[in-house]
């Protein structure tokens, strides 16, 4: 269909500003899109006025031509080869520059102009690029640092060439498809023969018009064994792995299409109680940029941080000093919050194949990648199946030509040269089932126009081990071919075998807990209250009638109740009027079952009074609520937040009035039941109240906080996630054993980090007694020992700490536990010893030395079924009961192992 003529009243003017004024896009873009070989006659028209162009409706359909060539030809990757033009561009022009030796930069841009028509700054950019992947570029000089975005050097000061792996896997020309390039002066790949998945082993990121491609890279080994575990028909999976370390969460990947997302973060680890050292950097980030984003979460109070030492140089070391009453597990969760020691990260597979673009999987193009490797293999044995057929066909014709002295027809009289020709073309005819094909008069020429030294100097004895070993080779290659998939199997072995060593996965798979931000922010400020009045912020500290009411984050919400029963959430600030007469104001947890009101109220100023217990999880921000019946002229007697689920006892006091004989009772909480926010509580009394006053404080009636451990982010939760540790009271500790010999204990909070190589963790119990088996590595002996452990908020060791070399063999919790020692060395002979380990020792503090096992050589030593033995006891006598020694008479005293039913059980083998 044709296109119609804009009429001059539909051709829109482009005014000074270089702006299209309906479609809004720059003239600048036009220039660039010249590239395309668009011819732009009767698009830009120079106006009579000399300083205006006239623009064509024409121009949108020029813009999607534009759109279309920054998406194929620029920003978008090839599924075939992996690249981007320019990327591919360069390695080309790498491969007719290689020598083996080196060469500028400046100058493998210079020669790289030749096919990327787009300026040296691009083809530099892209080639330092390249070089700090590390995998197809060996680069000498500063190169810059991905860890600090310090620059490069200058292209005149640094190098590259080709590295090996390059040179094996990227080129060859024989199975390369040719194009001309943009002048028509050079010939330039379509795209590369790379047998590698080099797209996932790279990554990439580009930008183009209307979409974008981030493709993450993945690790050399590991895209390995996914293309072996594809030819042998298995299933494999893949995961991102970046050159910058750090630990990466990819339960929501999805295999790298649109839509999924990796949460990426540093590793942070705790030098001291004082002091955090950032070794891993996420992905896309610098060292520099973690500084200023810790700065700026500083700065607004987000964490406290005291000094930050920026040591990164070849490896990442960013130390972070803290002042003295900061908690280090806080901080580490709230960097993760607050700064950039996390982020998210959207992928996005997008690749050019079939001239456009395509949104796969990273399991498909690795497929895709594969199933090219496996036909460029098949390629190459072809040709080199021809190029053996050919070569043992012209060799034992060149044999046949000397051997039968079929060249002595050269000697004949003959009326030409063409004749003999045709003689000896004749003379070949006996052989040419031998030869397995006709042969030519062009054989026979380039047979005849051999030197006659060559006729003396034929070796057949020579030529017939050349036949031999090409027919060898050829049933080989015919080999390879009929079992190609083997062959491609084995072509990815040696891939991994030459160059996979030192490639070991850098960033670490894991699960990220959600970290709330209100759960770590820092209470960086003050929250005071002017209850008569109604005003409620952190900057009413001058005002002399308020009060202190706790201290918060400038990020928490804030739950008010007034006197009237009206209570509702809002956020903190400055200054707010929340209504007059305030009888409670405190930090608000969204889901917080544990944190329970205890209520009297008088409903109306004639009706009942109500007394109910109930909680607030979860309320719209700035709603109006109200915890009375909602009768107007409602009053709060009593209002107490409890954290723990606490019930007081109160005293009431009537009003005297005719008939009352009691005028002071009781109000005990625990007697209610908690119910709903909305809940109108139950009737207490109908009697005018006097006055209401604390007989006595309450205690917790929603029992112990059960906890579990999670094992995979190490971390405690409330969520039944992992192993159950128990039902925890306040003054409750959590132990955790490693298996290097050392332990604490910690409170219950969640923020608590337990890292390490954990041997258990489980609710702490004094009485416990432990059984160790471990080696001195001073004294070069085994000891045994057995011990108490005692509360301790730093780390302790349980074995020798003064000498790192001593490590733990085993560690049982039974009653009676038994060792056995098998004997070695010039004592093997000996019979196996076993010892009762409570006769053989007494049980002592943590930090004693114990006793040593033997001075024989051992084989092993290990714990193994332990001794049952009979209870003593006590005569029955005033002080112990029947039902006490029928009590003791069924101790259990089988099978206890380390941290009882309730811990987290881990191997303890070494």
């Amino acid at each position: 269909m044709a296109k119609k003529t804009p009429s001059p009243e539909e051709e829109q003017i482009l005014d000074e500003s270089g702006m299209d004024p309906e479609t809004d896009t720059p003239v600048e873009l036009l220039e660039e899109t010249a590239s395309t070989n668009v011819k732009f006659d009767h698009i830009l028209k120079p106006d009579e006025g000399g300083s205006k162009r006239r623009l064509t409706g024409m121009f949108k359909d020029w813009y999607l031509d534009y759109a279309s060539y920054v998406i194929l030809e620029r920003a978008v990757p090839h599924l075939e080869d992996g690249l981007k033009p320019v990327q591919r561009r360069i390695l080309h022009s790498m491969r007719q520059l290689d020598d083996g030796r080196y060469n500028k930069v400046a100058n493998i841009i210079g020669d790289t102009m030749k096919y990327h028509p787009h300026g040296d700054a691009s083809i530099g950019d892209a080639l330092v690029q390249l070089g700090q992947k590390e995998l197809l570029i060996d680069t000498q000089g500063n190169w810059g640092n991905l860890f600090t975005e310090d620059d490069a050097a200058a292209p005149r000061y640094i190098e590259a060439r080709l590295s090996k792996f390059a040179l094996e896997v990227v080129y060859n020309p024989k199975t390369t498809e040719w194009m001309s390039s943009y002048d028509g002066r050079n010939l330039e790949p379509v795209t590369l023969p790379i047998k590698f998945p080099l797209l996932l082993a790279q990554g990439v990121e580009g930008i183009a018009v209307g979409l974008t491609s981030k493709v993450l890279p993945h690790n050399f080994n590991e895209l390995i064994d996914a293309s072996i575990a594809y030819l042998k028909g298995k299933n494999f999976v893949l995961y991102p792995d970046f050159p910058t370390g750090g630990m990466v969460d990819v339960s929501k990947y999805n295999d790298g299409i649109r839509g999924g997302v990796v949460k990426v973060r540093a590793s942070i680890s705790k030098l001291d109680k004082r002091t955090l050292v950032i070794n891993d950097l996420p992905f896309g980030k610098t060292s520099n940029s973690i500084i200023e984003s810790i700065i700026k979460a500083n700065d607004k109070g987000k964490i406290k941080v005291k000094k930050i030492d920026n040591n990164t140089a070849a490896k990442v070391e960013i130390v972070l000093h803290l002042h003295n009453d900061v908690s280090p597990d806080k901080t580490i969760d709230a960097l993760y919050a607050f700064t950039d020691c996390e982020l998210s990260i959207s992928p996005n597979a997008c690749v050019i194949f079939e001239d456009r673009p395509h949104f796969i999987g990273v399991s498909e193009i690795l497929r895709r990648n594969t199933d090219r490797t496996l036909r460029l293999l098949h390629q190459e044995l072809l040709i080199r199946m021809e190029e053996l057929h050919k070569d043992w066909y012209l060799t034992s014709l060149e044999k046949i030509f000397f051997e039968k002295e079929i060249y002595e027809e050269l000697k004949k009289t003959a009326a030409d040269f063409d004749a003999q020709l045709l003689n000896i073309q004749k003379a070949f005819k006996p052989f040419e089932t031998l030869l397995r094909r006709e042969v030519s008069l062009q054989d026979v020429e380039r047979l005849c126009e051999k030197p006659v030294r060559k006729i003396s100097r034929f070796d057949i004895k020579k030529a017939d081990e050349h036949i031999a070993a090409v027919e060898e080779e050829m049933k080989q290659v015919q080999y390879n071919m009929d079992h190609l998939v083997e062959y491609a199997i084995s072509y990815f072995e040696n891939i991994q075998k030459k160059y996979g060593k030192g490639r070991d996965r850098m960033t670490q798979i894991t699960s990220f807990e959600n970290i709330t931000a209100a759960q770590v922010a820092v209470a960086n400020a003050k929250l005071y209250m002017n209850a008569k009045e109604g005003f409620l912020g952190m900057d009413l500290k001058r005002d002399d009638e308020a009060e202190f009411v706790c201290e918060c984050s400038d990020i928490d919400d804030i739950i008010v109740f007034l006197n009237t029963g009206d209570y509702k959430v809002i956020k903190v600030s400055d200054k707010t009027f929340v209504g007059k007469n305030i009888v409670h104001a405190g930090v608000f947890k969204r889901n917080d079952e544990r944190t329970v009101y205890n209520v009297l109220y008088h409903d109306g100023k004639a009706g009942a009074y109500y007394m109910k217990r109930f909680s607030v999880t979860g309320v719209i921000r700035d709603k109006e609520y109200n915890l009375t019946k909602g009768t107007p002229g409602s009053e709060i007697l009593w209002f107490s937040a409890n954290p723990n689920g606490e019930a007081e006892i109160l005293k009431v006091y009537f009003k005297p009035r005719a008939r009352l004989r009691n005028l002071v009772t009781e109000l005990d909480f625990k007697e209610l039941e908690i119910k709903g926010r909305q809940a109108q509580g139950n009737i207490f009394t109908r009697n005018m109240v006097h006055k209401v006053l604390l007989k006595e404080k309450g205690v917790s009636t929603l029992g112990g906080q059960k906890i579990w451990f999670d094992a995979d982010i190490q971390r405690l939760n409330y969520d039944d996630r992992g192993a159950f540790l128990g039902e925890f009271f306040p003054n409750d500790r959590i132990l955790a054993l490693f298996k290097n010999g050392n332990y604490f204990t910690t409170n219950t909070d969640l923020s608590n980090r337990y890292e390490g190589e954990l041997l258990s963790i489980n609710k702490y119990d004094k009485d416990i007694v432990y059984t160790a088996i471990y080696f001195d590595a001073e004294q070069k002996y085994y000891y045994l020992k057995r011990f108490t452990l005692e509360p301790s908020a730093g780390i302790q060791s349980f074995i020798d700490e003064d000498n790192p070399n001593s490590y733990l063999i085993e560690l049982c919790t039974e009653t009676y536990p038994q060792v056995e020692i098998s004997f070695g060395g010039k004592h093997a002979k000996r019979e196996n010893e076993k010892i009762d380990a409570e006769e053989f020792i007494g049980v002592k503090s943590f930090r004693a030395k114990g006793k040593r096992l033997t001075t024989f050589e051992v084989a092993k030593v290990q714990f193994i079924e332990p001794l049952q033995k009979q209870e003593v006891l006590p005569e029955l006598n005033e002080e112990v009961s029947e039902k006490e020694a029928e009590d003791l008479s069924e101790v259990n005293i089988a099978d206890k192992t380390i941290g009882g039913n309730e811990a987290v059980q881990m191997d303890l083998g070494f």
